[in-house]
């Protein structure tokens, strides 16, 4: 199955990417796009277990490594085969 990890700022942190985003679409005359935040995806596959432990080794994955959980959340996804 593949897993889907998305990491973004948490509420209330500034995300100067977004800003600088924001920014630059008003610029090329995207008007009324706003609210832009950065994150990133990380995606791998989980092979010989099951639906709840990939999800579970993924959360830990993303605590310990993918995350940082000061000032980052994630959302862990499955897509089964």
């Amino acid at each position: 199955m593949k897993i889907r990890v998305i990491v973004r700022l948490k509420s209330g942190v500034l995300d100067p990417q977004g800003k600088a985003i924001e920014k630059t679409a008003a610029n090329l005359g995207y008007d009324g796009l706003t609210g832009f935040r950065m994150g990133k995806i990380v995606e791998f596959d989980a092979t010989g277990m099951d639906r709840e432990t990939a999800v579970e080794k993924a959360g830990k994955l993303a605590d310990q490594l993918l995350a940082n959980t000061v000032i980052e959340d994630y959302e862990v996804q499955v897509d089964d085969d």
